[in-house]
Formats: structure tokens, C-alpha cells, sequence
């Protein structure tokens, strides 16, 4: 019996509701009784294994390779210590090993591992893997049962023809960090590493599948010059921009441009978030210069990417990289015929390959209502270079019975933009967690690591939370992160944990947000539970929660954001300066949204909605007046 299937044997009689598997019932019963001690019950087990999936790239590729595990990977080990000063052994092999080949059989029509029965076969392509030395790290946690780790992980892939000849080599490389939880054990020595391993291989296997795709299915060659450049089959509504007569390209240069919006219809739509993704490959001889990918088109759309220009730097012989324009719509857009141009550009700005055009449709907006998506230009001599925002958005969840907020995501994209822009928060000192990047092990590291590394006595921060939190039938009150289970409070984070981890922050204010729904044990409202108990920690935390108790709180579908939220950011541009002195402090802004929230929820939806403050009271010298933006422009209330 393979060491694999034994390490699997748990999650297998969890998944599948007992010992069915076709095993001696005798052999099976030793296998369980042997492993029991070291897993809490099948909710724990289950814990362990539902971890991040591999993502889906599009249909396979139409090649059949061949996987070659070279034992420097197979046989990957390394070392730590646990809280008991013991030296374990952590088996990296495997794990990676069965990741990749899963990777393989995801991105290509059929995979023959050596030894396998499908041995004979040929292969198209040979695909050959080895590592370098892991690295692991562990500290060791007086504070909390979770202790800091970092795993990372150095792979070369080596890709080969029929024939056997070079088609070039790809560096991988993951490394991530988590909070590792102690082994519910009497001893309480060592750690549970098995899903830190399972994130960061997942991780090193989806660089191998971006890489594949990039390398066996490239663009087609850039012509000689002179000549027309046809679009791309592959990339939707995409064509080739003639360029004036000039010498042959600098380098040969291949590369592929494809706009995609959120929902795949090529309809650009208020609100919506799109992204054009540039593929760019080597195919020459020589190590390109340091080259760039310039992105251009309506003045009104591309003043919303962040940045225009985006780096290649040195690609070598066969090389890729893959760049990605990301930017959302602005909430009321002109409806037109909108051209995207791609370029490729040598470092002294001259254009080395034709550039290709993206076309797409923009719907303009019915609602004629002010735009809160519009950036307010950014404030001069306004900065906060000691103060945090942590920003969470989930408009997903991995488990689709989980009820999703549509506009989560943009919710927390803008308030982390509006903080940089008018409240003077350098780009460093914010922190956006998105659907698949909020995981649990995600949240916990800015709470536990991140913020406390960087806060001091002065600090202001702000945590904002735009998703979904869950009360049980026994009271207690969780977040939902993107990897949780309504099932399983192993894997949702604990609002005592949040409020624990914000009492310990020594920071000077700590302002706390939340735009969401409470579920009762999963579903809506029906079994009579008591409501979520927010502020249970004194010191200077100010929450203002979008609802109270398990009051709805409302999402529009003509601002593209959550009720709240919305009046929030209006708040923050400058509408809640009740004294016109230019500055909005927590005290307005909060006094704002609770004045308007309820009134427009009554009016626009026909429902109840009321933010709460809590605590319910508190003096201006107890952090009501600490200032969050400084608006350059101020509209009309």
C-alpha cells in the first residue's frame, strides 16, 4: 500500500461516509485506529484537504506529454522544530509531485507518467521537473496557537520535443505565508504543515500550467516587415494595426493580446472590472533588452487602469511573460466602439513588433446618479505615512451555497483607492484582500504579522470587511474567508479572534467596517438565535456595522456597490464635512452614512436598513475626530 494512500486514507472514509474503499476491513480498521489520534474528527480532516484548487486555464491543450519527476523533487524533504524544541522531517516530494501531475492532466489532452501503463506511448512533448532545496521556516508562538511559516518552493521545468530537443526551460516559484495551527494533541508539540504544503504546491503547479500554455500554444510569429500582421484566432474581436514603414523589428518578438471582462460577453458595462492580458514570447536565438508593453485607447476608459505601461524586462531565448492591464469601469461610461491598442516597445520607445487592437462594446449606464467610481483627484501636503487599511472584498466563495455579495469585490477595491487618493495612505500601507486571496490563512497573517509589524502608538487603522459572516444556533459569530465552509467552524474566522487581534493593535485609533449579511447557521433568518455581539474589546476601536442584528444590508444595482459602502466613499469625498473645514473625520463620516443609509433604503428599495456605531456613545477625544481624507473638491451634500 503506497504512503500516499495512506496519508489520503481519512479525507477518503470522510468524503465517501465510511471504510468502502475496496481494502481488507481489517487492514482499514489498524489504518484508522493508527491514524485517529493525530485528526479531530472528520471536520478537521476535511479541513486539511479543502484547500485552494487549481484554476481552470480553458480547454486542454491538444498535445500529449509525458511527466518526468526527477528525484530531486520526488524525494524533496526538509527540516524544523516544533514548539516542543524537536526536530520533524517534512516530506515535500509527494505532495508537489502528485500537484504537478495533476497540473499536467488539467492542461494537456493526455499525460504518461513513466512506469505507467500509458508508458508506451509517444509523447508530443516531454515535460522534466526538479527542485532546488525547500525552504521552510517556523516561529514558534507564545501569543496564539498558530504560528508563523513560510514555505517556499524553487522548480526548473525543462520542456522537450518529439524528438528530444530543447524548447526551453521555465523557472518556478512559489513561497507562502500562513499561520500553521498546532496538532490538537495532549502534548500540543507539533504542527499542521500539511495545508501550507498543499497551498504553496498548488501554487508551483499553476506557474507550470502558465508556462506550458505560453510556450506550446504561442502567438503566431511576427511578420517580416512590411508585411500585415493577421489577428490572432484565439483572442476575441482582435485584429492587426499596419505600422509605418520602418527597418525589420529590433528583435523577433511574437505576442498575444486578449481583452476579458467579468462576464465574458465583450460588452464593457458600468462597474465591471476587465482585464487585458498580454502574452509575450522570445522565440529568437538571443536575449531580448529590456522591453515594454504599452496599453492605449478612449480617454474616458484608459484613465482607469492604474498604470498604461507595464515591464517585460529581459526575456531570454524561448522566454515568456505574461502582463495583465487590470481597471473598472467607470460607473456612467459613453456608449461607443471601443479600440484598445497593444504595443510592444524596445527601451528607447521605439515600437519592435505590429501592435494588435482589441475591440468591445461599452454599455453606457441608464442611471444618470452620481459616480462615486470616478477617483477624486488625489490631495497635495496631505499625507499619513503611519497609518493602515486593511481592505477585505469576497463577491465569491469556493463553496457555491455560500450567498455571494455581487459587488463586494469593487466595494473594497474603491475604499482601498479612496484611502490612497484622499486620505494620504502610502500604496505600501494598504492591503487588498480579494475573493480567492482572502483566505482564512490570508486574513489571519495581516491581522496577526502584517499590521503588527507595522503599527506604532500613533497609527490610525482601518479594517474593512465586504462579504458575509455567519451566527450559529450556539451564538457565536464568524467571517465567512473565500476557503469557508457553513459546515465547518475550523475553517471561518472567529469575530472573537478579530476583536482580540484589534485589541492587542498599539495603535492610536482602530476604526472597524463591515458591509454584509449575517446568516443564522447558513440560511437566512429562521431559527431565533441571539443576535452578533460586535465591540467586545475596549480600547480605541470604533465598528460601524452596516446593518443591526440581521437586518439586510442592501446592494445596488444602479451604483454597482453595497448601500452602505456607497454613502461611505461619498462620505469620504467630502459630502460628510458638515463643518466645511475641508477635512472628514471618523465622526462625520459615520454620522453621514447613518443619516442617509436608512433614508435611502426606505425610498430606493422599500426596505429597512440601519448602520450602528458602536460603541454607542463615545467623546470626541475617544477617536470620533480623527481626520481619514482630506477632499480637494467639495460637492454638494
Amino acid at each position: 500500500m503506497p504512503p500516499s494512500f495512506l496519508y489520503r486514507l481519512p479525507f477518503e472514509i470522510c468524503r465517501r461516509g465510511g471504510p468502502g474503499l475496496n481494502t481488507n476491513r481489517a487492514v482499514m480498521l489498524g489504518i484508522v485506529l493508527l491514524l485517529l489520534p493525530a485528526f479531530a474528527g472528520c471536520e478537521a480532516i476535511k479541513s486539511r484537504f479543502s484547500r485552494q484548487a487549481l484554476p481552470d486555464l480553458g480547454p486542454p491543450v491538444p498535445l500529449t506529454v509525458q511527466m518526468e519527476i526527477d528525484p530531486s523533487l520526488s524525494k524533496a524533504k526538509t527540516e524544523y522544530i516544533d514548539s516542543c524544541s524537536h526536530i520533524h522531517s517534512l516530506p515535500i516530494g509527494s505532495t508537489v509531485e502528485d500537484t504537478l501531475i495533476q497540473a499536467a492532466h488539467q492542461t494537456f489532452r493526455s499525460v504518461v507518467i513513466p512506469g505507467s501503463r500509458a508508458a508506451g506511448q509517444t509523447p508530443d512533448v516531454t515535460i522534466r521537473v526538479r527542485m532546488l532545496e525547500p525552504r521552510f521556516k517556523l516561529q514558534t508562538d507564545a501569543l496564539y496557537d498558530r504560528a508563523p511559516a513560510e514555505l517556499s518552493l524553487d522548480a526548473l521545468a525543462e520542456f522537450f520535443d518529439a524528438s528530444g530537443a530543447s524548447l526551453g526551460e521555465r523557472p518556478l516559484q512559489a513561497t507562502r505565508k500562513e499561520r500553521v495551527q498546532l496538532e490538537l494533541t495532549q502534548r500540543r508539540c507539533d504542527y499542521v504543515v500539511d495545508p501550507l504544503l498543499q497551498d504553496t504546491s498548488t501554487m508551483l503547479a499553476t506557474q507550470l500550467m502558465q508556462e506550458a500554455r505560453v510556450l506550446l500554444a504561442p502567438a503566431a510569429p511576427v511578420p517580416a516587415a512590411g508585411a500585415t500582421a493577421a489577428p490572432s484566432a484565439t483572442t476575441p474581436a482582435a485584429s492587426a494595426l499596419p505600422t509605418a514603414p520602418a527597418a525589420a523589428p529590433i528583435h523577433p518578438v511574437s505576442f498575444k493580446a486578449t481583452l476579458l471582462d467579468e462576464n465574458g460577453n465583450l460588452m464593457l458595462e458600468s462597474g465591471e472590472r476587465i482585464r487585458v492580458r498580454v502574452d509575450v514570447v522570445n522565440p529568437g536565438p538571443q536575449a531580448t533588452p529590456d522591453l515594454s508593453v504599452q496599453l492605449t485607447g478612449p480617454a474616458a476608459l484608459i484613465t482607469q487602469f492604474p498604470a498604461t505601461t507595464l515591464a517585460t524586462g529581459t526575456l531570454p531565448p524561448g522566454g515568456s511573460k505574461s502582463l495583465e492591464f487590470i481597471a473598472t469601469m467607470p460607473q456612467s461610461p459613453p456608449a461607443q466602439q471601443a479600440e484598445f491598442h497593444v504595443a510592444i516597445l524596445h527601451g528607447t520607445g521605439q515600437q519592435i513588433a505590429p501592435a494588435q487592437t482589441l475591440v468591445a462594446s461599452v454599455q453606457a449606464s441608464a442611471a444618470d446618479q452620481d459616480d462615486v467610481d470616478h477617483l477624486p483627484l488625489a490631495g497635495t501636503g496631505f499625507q499619513r505615512p503611519g497609518d493602515y487599511l486593511l481592505a477585505i472584498g469576497l463577491s465569491s466563495y469556493r463553496e457555491p451555497e455560500i450567498s455571494a455579495r455581487k459587488y463586494a469585490t469593487l466595494d473594497a477595491e474603491m475604499v482601498a483607492a479612496y484611502f490612497q487618493s484622499l486620505g494620504g495612505l502610502p500604496r505600501n500601507n494598504v492591503r487588498l484582500l480579494r475573493d480567492w486571496s482572502a483566505l482564512r490563512p490570508d486574513i489571519e497573517e495581516a491581522l496577526l504579522d502584517w499590521l503588527p509589524s507595522k503599527v506604532t502608538k500613533d497609527s490610525v487603522v482601518t479594517i474593512y470587511f465586504a462579504g458575509q459572516a455567519l451566527v450559529t444556533s450556539s451564538g457565536e459569530t464568524f467571517l465567512i474567508p473565500y476557503d469557508g465552509s457553513l459546515g465547518s467552524p475550523a475553517r471561518l474566522y472567529p469575530l472573537k479572534d478579530l476583536e482580540t487581534a484589534l485589541g492587542r493593535l498599539k495603535a492610536k485609533q482602530v476604526l472597524f467596517l463591515f458591509d454584509g449579511n449575517m446568516l443564522k447557521n447558513g440560511v437566512e433568518g429562521r431559527t431565533k438565535i441571539a443576535p452578533p455581539k460586535w465591540a467586545t474589546t475596549t480600547g480605541p476601536v470604533v465598528h460601524m456595522i452596516s446593518a443591526t442584528g440581521f437586518g439586510r444590508s442592501l446592494e445596488s444595482d444602479t451604483w454597482h456597490h453595497g448601500l452602505f459602502t456607497y454613502y461611505f466613499l461619498r462620505g469620504l469625498r467630502g459630502e460628510a464635512d458638515m463643518n466645511r473645514n475641508g477635512e472628514v473625520t471618523i465622526g462625520e463620516v459615520t454620522a453621514y452614512v447613518a443619516r442617509k443609509v436608512p433614508a435611502a433604503a426606505r425610498s430606493t428599495f422599500k426596505q429597512d436598513q440601519q448602520p450602528q456605531l458602536l460603541p454607542a456613545s463615545r467623546a470626541p477625544e475617544k477617536g470620533l475626530d480623527t481626520v481619514l481624507t482630506k477632499p480637494t473638491v467639495m460637492p454638494t451634500p
